[in-house]
């Protein structure tokens, strides 16, 4: 038998990638726990550990007390090893809230800073690089310590001609742009469309927690459809699989959009006798009052928002569909039970229908959530990268 060359540092990688995984995983564990775990000897969870500590990714916390014998040192992953900054951008031109959202955490979830900005987003990377600075002097950070920026973008990214689609945001549709970003900030950076991150943030926070799979429809200024296979998002061959707005609806040119978009939900309150800035705030206006007109308009938007329930159940047979964006949770319980009742009186199908649990930004969440998951799961690979070239 041929001895593998430089078999203890590949087996050595091996343990510390495992060690680090379960870290992230778990929070803290003692030298037992991980012999318990992973098999281990004595010596090599102690050198395992030692490793992990001397390079800035593991860090003792405390001691473990009442049991016989010696205190056990307590290990858990050390939070100043990566920092994560998530940016939501918003189209200024629908939405009165300010064009970008931010907040920055480090490697354990915790978020350092959060603001929201009024910034010229006709140049991405000037809008960008400012927020990103201006977060990283709340919390104290050089952005030089910045691992990984993550972008939730009103649109669907390209990977393979890095371009985002579908965004009516100036600037952000040049070609190139995520990569120019990243070139930069120093830094690796990602982009996704909102509505998948607000999914994302659904399944780690909301409603959507153990469920095996769920298609979560966004209904604010636009409208957007995120698909869970079981913890995987259907992105499509060019990102821009649930794109709801496009769907046409009949034969007379207009689509979903035109129907129960943002500025059709104004008009539609309108001729019921409620006006309002946004689409959100005539929803919440109706769901406050009781009786007619209130309950004439809700049931109208039901209805229509019933015929984007049933070309997505149609199609997917989701074990759960969730209702999100500011129209939706304006609406809450009230209008998601009319929803249903329109849904199942036009349809064979009886879907489980949900109101989002979510009343944070659920895109700039879920940007976290998914930058975290990047920066974490490159720390692993990083290890494992060792196991290769060992």
């Amino acid at each position: 038998m041929t001895r593998l060359a430089g078999s203890s540092k590949l087996l050595r990688a091996i343990n510390e990638s495992a060690t680090l995984a379960l870290l992230l995983d778990r929070g803290t564990l003692t030298r037992a726990e991980l012999r318990r775990i992973t098999g281990l000897s004595k010596p090599t969870t102690s050198e395992v550990l030692r490793a992990l500590t001397d390079v800035g990714l593991a860090r003792v916390i405390g001691h473990t007390s009442g049991g016989p014998g010696p205190n056990a040192e307590v290990y858990a992953i050390n939070p100043a090893a990566a920092h994560v900054v998530a940016l939501s951008i918003r189209d200024i031109t629908e939405t009165a809230h300010p064009a970008v959202a931010a907040a920055v955490a480090d490697l354990a979830g915790t978020v350092l800073a959060r603001d929201e900005y009024d910034v010229d987003t006709g140049d991405p990377i000037t809008a960008v690089s400012t927020t990103v600075a201006d977060l990283c002097g709340r919390a104290g950070l050089e952005p030089s310590s910045i691992t990984h920026v993550q972008l939730a973008v009103p649109g669907s990214y390209d990977t393979g001609t890095d371009t985002i689609r579908h965004i009516d945001v100036p600037g952000w549709g040049r070609p190139g742009l995520v990569s120019a970003l990243a070139r930069q900030l120093g830094t690796s950076v990602g982009a996704d469309n909102d509505v998948d991150l607000a999914a994302i943030a659904e399944r780690h926070r909301g409603v959507a927690l153990g469920s095996g799979g769920f298609a979560l429809l966004w209904f604010g200024a636009g409208l957007g459809c995120a698909i869970d296979l079981g913890n995987s998002l259907l992105r499509g061959v060019s990102g821009g699989a649930g794109e709801l707005g496009y769907v046409p609806v009949g034969q007379s040119g207009r689509d979903l959009q035109d129907l129960v978009g943002g500025p059709a939900v104004l008009a539609l309150a309108a001729e019921h006798g409620y006006t309002a800035e946004t689409p959100e705030a005539a929803v919440a206006a109706a769901v406050s009052h009781v009786g007619e007109p209130a309950s004439a308009f809700l049931r109208e938007l039901a209805s229509r928002i019933a015929l984007a329930l049933a070309a997505v159940s149609a199609i997917l047979d989701p074990p759960l569909i969730v209702l999100a964006g500011e129209v939706a949770q304006a609406g809450g319980d009230v209008l998601r039970d009319l929803v249903a009742e329109a849904f199942y009186d036009a349809t064979p199908l009886r879907t489980p229908v949900a109101m989002t649990a979510l009343t944070d930004d659920a895109a700039l969440l879920g940007a976290l959530d998914a930058g975290l998951r990047t920066v974490r799961d490159s720390l692993v690979n990083s290890l494992r990268h060792a196991q290769n070239t060992a």
